[in-house]
């Protein structure tokens, strides 16, 4: 057997508040909306991967969600043009990523980081 996907799925009652963030900051597509559920997605791939921390790292709490791209400093400008307040960051760590903390209209910590090579 072999795990294909991991999907993070986030209670709401209101599953469009998070359309401003994930598709208007973070520019993920609309694929599926039933009313109930809203998925959100990319056309990149990736490897499965699931963690469990009990903390976020240079002493931050941990972030329900890890969003990976491939620009930081465009990530960082649309979360700011936004309005959305920086919780952490933007920071260089020493395991090889820059990256800033914001919370989702949902009131979620997401870590967005970019590797540096």
């Amino acid at each position: 057997m072999k795990v294909q996907r991991i999907v993070a799925n986030i209670a709401t009652a209101t599953p469009a508040a998070a359309e401003r963030f994930y598709q208007d900051v973070l520019g993920l597509e609309m694929v599926m909306d039933h009313g109930w559920i809203r998925i959100y997605a990319s056309d990149a791939v990736m490897q499965p991967q699931i963690s469990f921390a009990s903390e976020g790292g240079s002493g931050t709490p941990v972030p329900e969600l890890s969003i990976e791209v491939d620009d930081l400093e465009q990530a960082l400008a649309r979360a700011q043009s936004a309005g959305i307040a920086i919780e952490y960051g933007p920071a260089v760590e020493p395991w090889g990523v820059r990256r800033f903390f914001v919370r989702d209209p949902l009131g979620k910590l997401v870590n967005i980081l970019q590797h540096l090579d």
